[in-house]
Protein backbone atom coordinates (compact mmCIF):
# COMPACT_ATOMS: atom_id res chain seq x y z
CA UNK A 1 0.00 0.00 0.00
CA UNK A 2 1.08 3.49 -0.57
CA UNK A 3 1.69 5.54 2.83
CA UNK A 4 1.43 8.86 2.14
CA UNK A 5 -1.38 10.50 -0.61
CA UNK A 6 -3.41 13.90 -1.24
CA UNK A 7 -6.81 14.33 -1.28
CA UNK A 8 -9.09 15.99 -3.45
CA UNK A 9 -12.41 16.59 -2.30
CA UNK A 10 -15.13 18.19 -5.39
CA UNK A 11 -17.61 20.18 -3.38
CA UNK A 12 -18.76 22.56 -5.98
CA UNK A 13 -21.31 21.67 -8.65
CA UNK A 14 -25.07 23.41 -8.93
CA UNK A 15 -27.40 20.45 -7.07
CA UNK A 16 -29.96 20.72 -9.91
CA UNK A 17 -31.73 17.84 -8.70
CA UNK A 18 -31.68 19.16 -5.28
CA UNK A 19 -33.34 22.38 -6.65
CA UNK A 20 -29.79 24.29 -6.54
CA UNK A 21 -29.12 23.89 -2.40
CA UNK A 22 -26.04 23.42 -1.14
CA UNK A 23 -25.57 19.28 -1.10
CA UNK A 24 -22.10 18.98 0.35
CA UNK A 25 -23.53 20.87 3.48
CA UNK A 26 -26.79 18.46 4.10
CA UNK A 27 -26.89 17.14 7.26
CA UNK A 28 -26.97 12.86 7.24
CA UNK A 29 -26.93 11.05 9.87
CA UNK A 30 -25.69 14.54 12.42
CA UNK A 31 -22.72 15.11 9.82
CA UNK A 32 -22.88 17.26 6.61
CA UNK A 33 -21.89 14.96 3.29
CA UNK A 34 -18.93 16.96 2.98
CA UNK A 35 -17.41 16.12 6.73
CA UNK A 36 -18.49 12.52 6.13
CA UNK A 37 -16.24 12.74 3.16
CA UNK A 38 -13.45 14.06 4.79
CA UNK A 39 -13.74 11.67 7.63
CA UNK A 40 -12.80 9.31 5.00
CA UNK A 41 -9.81 10.68 3.80
CA UNK A 42 -8.67 11.93 7.13
CA UNK A 43 -5.44 10.39 6.25
CA UNK A 44 -4.34 11.95 3.63
CA UNK A 45 -1.44 14.82 3.91
CA UNK A 46 -3.25 17.28 2.30
CA UNK A 47 -6.76 17.88 1.61
CA UNK A 48 -8.00 19.97 -0.87
CA UNK A 49 -11.87 21.23 -1.42
CA UNK A 50 -12.57 22.69 -4.51
CA UNK A 51 -15.79 24.67 -4.28
CA UNK A 52 -17.58 27.23 -2.23
CA UNK A 53 -15.49 27.22 1.28
CA UNK A 54 -17.34 26.06 3.91
CA UNK A 55 -17.20 25.15 7.68
CA UNK A 56 -15.91 22.16 8.37
CA UNK A 57 -15.16 19.70 11.29
CA UNK A 58 -11.58 19.08 10.06
CA UNK A 59 -8.71 22.01 8.57
CA UNK A 60 -9.04 21.85 4.45
CA UNK A 61 -7.00 23.94 1.91
CA UNK A 62 -10.16 25.68 -0.14
CA UNK A 63 -9.38 26.16 -3.72
CA UNK A 64 -11.85 27.06 -6.53
CA UNK A 65 -12.25 25.77 -10.17
CA UNK A 66 -11.89 28.71 -12.57
CA UNK A 67 -14.35 29.78 -14.31
CA UNK A 68 -16.21 28.66 -11.06
CA UNK A 69 -18.99 26.53 -12.23
CA UNK A 70 -16.59 24.99 -14.71
CA UNK A 71 -17.63 21.36 -14.50
CA UNK A 72 -15.37 18.08 -12.72
CA UNK A 73 -12.55 18.86 -15.34
CA UNK A 74 -11.76 22.52 -14.33
CA UNK A 75 -12.32 21.60 -10.26
CA UNK A 76 -10.00 18.49 -10.30
CA UNK A 77 -7.57 21.13 -11.95
CA UNK A 78 -7.54 23.54 -9.76
CA UNK A 79 -7.40 21.23 -7.07
CA UNK A 80 -4.29 19.70 -8.74
CA UNK A 81 -2.52 22.41 -7.81
CA UNK A 82 -2.68 22.15 -4.76
CA UNK A 83 -1.32 18.51 -3.84
CA UNK A 84 2.30 17.10 -4.27
CA UNK A 85 1.81 13.60 -3.34
CA UNK A 86 2.48 10.65 -6.01
CA UNK A 87 -1.11 9.48 -5.04
CA UNK A 88 -4.09 11.53 -4.94
CA UNK A 89 -7.51 10.45 -3.88
CA UNK A 90 -10.21 11.82 -5.55
CA UNK A 91 -13.58 11.96 -5.10
CA UNK A 92 -17.38 14.08 -4.60
CA UNK A 93 -18.27 15.56 -2.10
CA UNK A 94 -22.04 14.01 -1.29
CA UNK A 95 -20.91 10.53 -0.87
CA UNK A 96 -22.47 9.71 2.77
CA UNK A 97 -21.25 5.73 2.95
CA UNK A 98 -17.61 6.84 2.03
CA UNK A 99 -14.83 4.96 4.11
CA UNK A 100 -11.44 4.95 5.51
CA UNK A 101 -11.34 1.13 4.53
CA UNK A 102 -12.96 1.63 0.64
CA UNK A 103 -10.32 4.76 0.12
CA UNK A 104 -7.35 2.09 1.46
CA UNK A 105 -8.75 -0.38 -0.61
CA UNK A 106 -8.81 2.14 -3.98
CA UNK A 107 -4.80 3.22 -3.00
CA UNK A 108 -3.99 -0.83 -2.62
CA UNK A 109 -5.70 -1.42 -6.04
CA UNK A 110 -3.83 1.89 -7.89
CA UNK A 111 -0.54 -1.09 -8.10
CA UNK A 112 1.08 -0.57 -11.31
CA UNK A 113 -1.90 1.56 -12.99
CA UNK A 114 -2.66 5.28 -13.67
CA UNK A 115 -5.32 4.68 -10.87
CA UNK A 116 -8.23 2.92 -9.45
CA UNK A 117 -12.04 3.54 -9.64
CA UNK A 118 -14.91 2.31 -7.70
CA UNK A 119 -17.75 0.57 -9.88
CA UNK A 120 -21.48 0.83 -8.88
CA UNK A 121 -23.79 -2.55 -8.06
CA UNK A 122 -24.22 -2.30 -12.15
CA UNK A 123 -20.62 -2.59 -12.71
CA UNK A 124 -20.78 1.74 -14.28
CA UNK A 125 -17.76 3.31 -13.53
CA UNK A 126 -18.18 5.82 -10.83
CA UNK A 127 -15.65 8.62 -11.78
CA UNK A 128 -15.69 10.30 -9.14
CA UNK A 129 -14.25 7.84 -6.52
CA UNK A 130 -11.29 6.91 -7.14
CA UNK A 131 -7.30 6.89 -6.89
CA UNK A 132 -4.57 7.90 -9.18
CA UNK A 133 -1.37 8.43 -9.64
CA UNK A 134 -1.02 12.27 -9.40
CA UNK A 135 1.17 12.40 -12.29
CA UNK A 136 -0.99 10.56 -14.84
CA UNK A 137 -3.71 12.56 -13.67
CA UNK A 138 -2.26 15.95 -14.47
CA UNK A 139 -0.66 14.65 -17.97
CA UNK A 140 -4.21 13.74 -18.79
CA UNK A 141 -6.01 16.95 -18.20
CA UNK A 142 -6.87 18.72 -21.21
CA UNK A 143 -5.36 22.02 -22.57
CA UNK A 144 -9.02 23.76 -21.26
CA UNK A 145 -10.60 21.51 -18.50
CA UNK A 146 -13.65 24.02 -17.84
CA UNK A 147 -16.42 22.39 -19.24
CA UNK A 148 -14.41 18.60 -20.25
CA UNK A 149 -15.70 15.75 -19.59
CA UNK A 150 -14.29 13.74 -17.23
CA UNK A 151 -15.38 10.32 -18.48
CA UNK A 152 -13.30 11.58 -21.91
CA UNK A 153 -10.27 12.70 -19.67
CA UNK A 154 -10.20 9.44 -17.67
CA UNK A 155 -10.58 7.00 -21.10
CA UNK A 156 -7.14 7.11 -21.91
CA UNK A 157 -5.71 6.21 -18.21
CA UNK A 158 -5.12 2.57 -17.27
CA UNK A 159 -7.26 2.18 -14.71
CA UNK A 160 -8.27 -0.76 -11.94
CA UNK A 161 -12.00 -1.40 -11.08
CA UNK A 162 -13.11 -1.94 -7.71
CA UNK A 163 -16.34 -3.25 -6.47
CA UNK A 164 -16.88 -2.88 -2.83
CA UNK A 165 -19.79 -3.27 -0.30
CA UNK A 166 -21.33 -0.74 1.27
CA UNK A 167 -22.05 1.18 -1.58
CA UNK A 168 -19.30 3.47 -0.81
CA UNK A 169 -19.66 4.92 -4.54
CA UNK A 170 -23.47 6.00 -3.88
CA UNK A 171 -23.83 9.64 -4.38
CA UNK A 172 -26.84 12.30 -3.11
CA UNK A 173 -28.08 13.32 -6.31
CA UNK A 174 -32.00 13.28 -5.74
CA UNK A 175 -34.59 13.94 -2.94
CA UNK A 176 -34.90 10.18 -2.80
CA UNK A 177 -30.89 9.32 -2.78
CA UNK A 178 -30.89 12.07 0.43
CA UNK A 179 -33.72 9.79 2.14
CA UNK A 180 -31.98 6.62 1.43
CA UNK A 181 -28.81 7.83 2.68
CA UNK A 182 -30.50 9.37 5.85
CA UNK A 183 -32.46 5.74 6.34
CA UNK A 184 -29.36 3.76 6.44
CA UNK A 185 -27.17 6.55 8.09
Amino acid sequence: MVDTYDAVVLAGGSARRLGGIDKPSLDVGGRTLLDRVLDAVSGAGTVVAVGPERRTRRPVTWTREEPAGGGPVAALAAGLAHVTADTVVVVAGDLPFLTAAAVSALRDAVGSRDGALLVDAAGRDQLLVGAWRRAALAAALPPEPAGARLGAMLHSLDVARLSLPGEPWFDCDTDDDLTTARGRA
